[in-house]
């Protein structure tokens, strides 16, 4: 049985690779460097760089399948920065992937894309940074998570009789107070 949403399970699996892919690119050249064959230590890190834009796909996939039910309670701007965060990080991990695949090449060539691959998942881990933030945002700051919450898992507030939900106004004047620098 899935759980449901599975958007919040799935998300946190390119999260986790985008922050393994360096420290795995970095020691498959270290391993290089030490005599073992490109292809197996390089592979390492191809295969890790898979699994990232495989995630990342599957995330933005099942975020698709949320928005609609999200937005009744998230501005559409504060989606669409998230989603367009998240197609942003589906992007650059499968334009990393190729260059690291790039980097099977003999001599030279594939020498300097491994180099210029390593570099490169660093950009995949500071788009996976933006697309976690603004995440976390829309749960924590948005209240995004209350469309799922059933009145047993409420909490005290509805106890209390208040309103765990937000509403897209709500946030909208927030959002509105924050860029005024209010």
């Amino acid at each position: 049985m899935l759980p449901d949403p599975l958007h919040p399970v799935v998300v946190h699996f390119p999260v986790v690779l985008s922050i393994l892919l360096p420290v795995v690119a970095a020691g498959s050249l270290w391993a290089i460097h030490q005599g073992v064959r490109p292809l197996r230590a390089w592979g390492v890190a191809i295969a890790v760089a898979a699994a990232l834009t495989l995630s990342a796909w599957v995330a933005v996939e099942t975020g698709e399948d949320q928005e609609e039910r999200v937005e009744k309670v998230v501005t559409e701007s504060q989606l669409d920065a998230h989603a367009d965060a998240g197609k942003a990080l589906q992007l650059v991990s499968l334009g990393v992937l190729a260059v690291l695949a790039l980097g099977l090449m003999p001599g030279d060539k594939g020498r300097i894309a491994r180099y210029v691959g390593a570099v490169g998942t660093l950009t995949v881990a500071a788009a996976a940074f933006r697309v976690g933030m603004s995440g976390g945002d829309l749960v924590y700051k948005y209240n995004a998570a209350s469309v799922y919450a059933t009145s047993d898992s409420a909490g005290p507030a509805a106890e209390r009789g208040d309103s765990a939900a937000s509403t897209g106004e709500e946030n909208e004047k927030d959002e509105k107070d924050e860029k005024d620098g209010r």
